[in-house]
């Protein structure tokens, strides 16, 4: 008889316990519509330890008012980041429970409140991007990534904002892992002109965007391939571990992402990159140019050609930039470079036209060092011109072509680009 009235008195325990439980989850509820998500978080703290003989459905319920309870306390600005996380991973408890019972109360829900999570998360994240929060931001995109795993983009954005926030090692650990799945983030983007603001729109999918083209609702669709990113990623690795001077780390690095990607040019000119900021130009030039031998009309590529000429052989960084010019006539920086060139000499020149005395022979070298002078006067003039047309607003190239003129008596020329100048002011 004894062991039945422990087990009438277990019994009547298991119950109590039970209904303590429902009244708590009940009151989660009730403090969460009043507006109490901390009153509610609360309730169901005390209503945990006895979920483990709750039933399915209840389970659930648990889970989901607890859901809805991170996220309201998340969209007040409270602990935004942690409750996001603890909302998305209540709702895939929720999904795993009924998938598992073969029930669906809360699963539309649930599904919608992930998305909802992952929108907020993303929101918040720009939000912290735009106020230059970077380590805020990279926390939220973080967890956006790790509430799906497939997104992979996130934990890319999530790397990016590190950096930003100079957080390196965390920085690192995410490209590393980017690294890992070997994502490049290649893909298509679709856009049309909406036909009611005449903006074009962006659209995450072409079926989505041509539907609405047929509905006439958006016109002049266009579509704008996704550069492979795999580059940008291997090449910030490289400079994280140039940091930490782990500089044979670094090239490896480039290296065995060359070997694993070899028709990715966008690693090559990563490794290129590395090797430029070593000071190592005849490897950048020796990466350059397998990168220029297949794609020949790369203008930034032979200007960058030409910044390393110009270190030791003018004549090459001339050719450099015209070539630059002739793939991309309205490269400003090539002509600056080439005026730069052209006026390399000049202090030179005019050193040695300090030093001269006033004697006979003096004044004959005088006259035969300014023209030479001046023949580098005037050949800068078409380049200096050509970059101020480009470039209006460039103080310090109308500075020296204003001085260009003045130094070759060119007085009409020189008023009419004062003039020009103070107009624009």
């Amino acid at each position: 008889m004894k062991s039945k009235y422990v087990l009438l008195a277990s019994a009547f325990v298991l119950t109590m316990n039970t209904q303590a439980q429902k009244d708590q989850i009940k009151a989660a509820e009730k403090a969460l519509k009043s507006g109490n998500a901390a009153e509610a978080m609360t309730s169901l703290a005390q209503a945990e330890s006895l979920l483990s003989a709750a039933s399915e459905s209840e389970k659930a319920q648990f889970h989901f008012v607890k859901a809805n309870a991170a996220l309201d306390l998340a969209a007040k600005k409270m602990d935004a980041a942690s409750n996001l996380k603890l909302a998305a991973n209540s709702y895939k408890q929720v999904l795993a429970i009924e998938k598992a019972s073969g029930k669906s109360k809360y699963t539309e829900q649930a599904t919608a409140g992930i998305a909802n999570v992952k929108n907020s998360l993303i929101n918040n994240a720009v939000d912290e991007g735009n106020q230059k929060n970077y380590l805020a931001g990279s926390q939220f995109l973080y967890t956006a990534y790790e509430i799906d795993n497939s997104d992979l983009e996130k934990l890319y954005f999530a790397a990016s904002y590190a950096v930003n926030g100079q957080d390196y090692d965390t920085a690192l650990g995410y490209y590393n892992e980017l690294k890992k799945l070997n994502y490049s983030g290649e893909g298509m983007a679709y856009y049309a002109k909406n036909v009611l603001n005449e903006q074009e729109e962006f659209f995450s999918n072409k079926e989505d965007r041509d539907s609405k083209v047929k509905l006439k609702l958006y016109t002049d669709p266009r579509d704008e391939a996704i550069p492979s990113k795999r580059g940008e990623i291997y090449k910030n690795i490289a400079l994280i571990l140039l940091q930490k001077n782990q500089t044979e780390a670094a090239k490896l690095a480039l290296a065995e992402a060359r070997v694993a990607n070899p028709d990715d040019t966008s690693l090559t000119l990563a490794e290129a990159d590395i090797y430029l900021q070593l000071q190592d130009f005849v490897t950048y030039k020796k990466l350059i140019s397998e990168v220029l031998a297949k794609n020949p009309n790369d203008a930034d590529l032979v200007y960058n050609l030409g910044v390393i000429a110009s270190k030791n052989d003018p004549v090459a960084a001339e050719q450099y930039y015209k070539r630059a010019i002739e793939i991309k006539p309205d490269y400003v920086n090539a002509y600056l470079n080439l005026a730069i060139l052209t006026l390399d000499g000049e202090k030179k020149l005019v050193d040695e036209m300090n030093k001269l005395g006033t004697s006979d022979k003096d004044m004959k070298k005088y006259d035969v060092l300014k023209k030479q002078r001046d023949g580098l006067f005037l050949a800068s003039i078409p380049y200096l011109e050509k970059a101020l047309e480009l470039n209006p607003d460039n103080a310090d190239v109308a500075t020296t072509l204003l001085n260009v003129y003045g130094a070759l008596e060119m007085m009409d020329k020189k008023k009419a680009l004062k003039a020009k100048l103070n107009a624009a002011k």
